[in-house]
């Protein structure tokens, strides 16, 4: 099962990237959960759905002149995938450009993401999924 949940991680990090959201729906619940970024600046929200979490993604990138997502490493914690990935940003207006490495854990169940929570900080994203890098 495990490898399943790589590859299903690995397809949700690509689509994305890319914003496909169609693709990312075909992977998720219809209940998925996103929770926003531990460490992050809007902490404790959660949206559900792929529609809600869409609308919310694009309402953050009207914040940005650019903004890009590479995924670096995928790390099996068998239900769970952390998903490690840097992102570059810049801001709209200001300029101020910014590289950060993040990380986010992907919950599979029965085949389909059900779950989603980004860290800040990997060695909590680790830590959080019972797993070591």
């Amino acid at each position: 099962m495990s490898e399943e949940n790589l590859e299903i991680a690995r397809q949700f990090a690509e689509r994305w990237e890319r914003s496909d959201w169609d693709g990312v729906a075909e992977l998720a619940d219809p209940a998925v959960e996103m929770h926003t970024t531990v460490g992050g600046i809007e902490e404790g929200r959660v949206m559900r759905g792929v529609d809600e979490i869409r609308r919310d993604y694009e309402t953050v990138e009207e914040t940005w002149d650019e903004h890009r997502v590479e995924t670096e490493k995928l790390i099996d914690a068998g239900d769970r995938v952390v998903v490690f990935h840097r992102e570059y940003v810049r801001g709209r207006g200001s300029g101020v450009e910014l590289e950060i490495d993040a990380a986010v854990i992907v919950d599979v169940r029965d085949g389909r993401i059900v779950r989603v929570q980004g860290f800040m900080d990997r060695a909590a994203a680790l830590e959080a999924a019972g797993v070591q890098e």
